[in-house]
């Protein structure tokens, strides 16, 4: 196919700032038609980007029968808009967290393969050399062993787009985030969890091919924010893999914004690091070798550009091309934030298999 047709459901504040300007970067995408409610910014989106289209209604996206669907609005009706898309043959890209349904994530996973479609989920730090770089270093030269305990940490300043609806860097000015997109839990599911560390479960599952059996979470709302800002998870995973995951909704301007994001994998051999705030990774062992990779410029530069790239590659079949955040990665990231809510709100483990 020499031009592939976009459908956009949802068009709000990031795909403003970020998927349509990586679209209009692609000669072989035509702007078909664009969704999103409210219908003064909606004519602005369709004007700037070129949509020969425009509605608020996002069924008439699925009606259009575009090439590309994208889904970047709030998560609460993703599963069904990711279905309908599928099923009248189109490819998805689809925001994270993906869904709020773990079992809507692993049907859609199964859907789309079914039907020979993509099915790829919005991970950027998943397109950077640098995990890239971790994730062959677990692979290469017996690795660090196996696996036995993992850590993720990650905090970043969306403390006030969570609590207030406030802007955070890189946002359409022009179209300030929905308060409800982020801070009620009945739309976006979740607070910290869903928002952020979805990115950081998705570095996680990128580098590990495995599914979590068991999970045990304490949250905390301070000031009786709506959502959660603080996420403490242990997990297990499959293997008998423990681990431990938390996460961290910073005031604005903390560290400038820059998130934080620290992965180890500890194993019968050694032990991997991956920092992606220093932008270093380390692998040691047993033997006495302590590697710090050489990593390029280029790895060490997050861009939205790639995720395009990619979904646009794997569309259109081009071969040699991984989808590095398949549905099934989603759906794997759904359930632990799934797990983690139940645990949170019971105070007990959640047990997955």
């Amino acid at each position: 196919m020499d031009k592939l047709t976009l459908g956009v459901i949802g068009a709000g504040t990031w795909a403003i700032a970020a998927h349509l300007p990586a679209f209009a970067n692609r000669p072989d995408v035509v702007p078909l038609i664009v969704n999103r409610r409210d219908p003064e910014r909606l004519r602005g989106v369709k004007e700037k980007f070129g949509f020969a289209h425009a509605t608020t209604d996002w069924r008439e996206v699925i009606a259009a029968t575009p090439d590309l669907v994208v889904l970047t609005g709030p998560v609460g009706p993703r599963a069904e808009q990711a279905r309908a898309a599928i099923e009248a043959g189109a490819h998805v890209l689809a925001e994270k967290p993906f869904t709020r349904s773990p079992q809507d994530a692993w049907d859609l996973s199964v859907l789309a393969r079914q039907h020979g479609r993509t099915l790829m989920i919005c991970y950027g730090w998943n397109e950077m050399g640098i995990v890239e770089t971790a994730r062959n270093l677990l692979r290469e030269d017996g690795g660090v062993g196996t696996i036995e305990h993992v850590t993720a940490v990650m905090a970043s300043g969306v403390r006030d787009l969570l609590t207030a609806g406030d802007a955070y860097p890189g946002s359409a000015a022009e179209s300030p985030p929905r308060l409800e997109t982020w801070g009620d839990p009945q739309v976006s599911g979740g607070g910290y969890g869903q928002g952020q560390l979805t990115h950081g479960l998705g570095i996680l599952f990128r580098l590990l091919d495995v599914r979590a059996t068991d999970v045990m979470a304490f949250t905390n709302h301070p000031g009786g924010s709506a959502v959660e800002l603080y996420d403490a998870i242990a997990l297990r995973l499959e293997g008998g893999i423990t681990g431990t995951v938390s996460g961290a909704a910073l005031p604005p301007k903390t560290h400038g914004y820059h998130h934080q994001m620290q992965v180890t994998i500890s194993g019968s051999t050694g032990q991997l690091q991956l920092d992606m705030d220093r932008l270093l990774v380390r692998r040691s062992t047993a033997d006495g070798s302590d590697l710090l990779a050489e990593v390029g410029e280029a790895d060490r530069v997050w861009s939205f550009q790639r995720v395009i790239d990619r979904f646009v590659s794997l569309a259109k079949g081009e071969p040699g091309v991984e989808n590095r955040s398949p549905g099934e990665l989603g759906a794997r990231v759904v359930e632990v934030l799934d797990a983690m809510t139940r645990s949170a709100e019971s105070g007990t483990k959640v047990t997955l298999r």
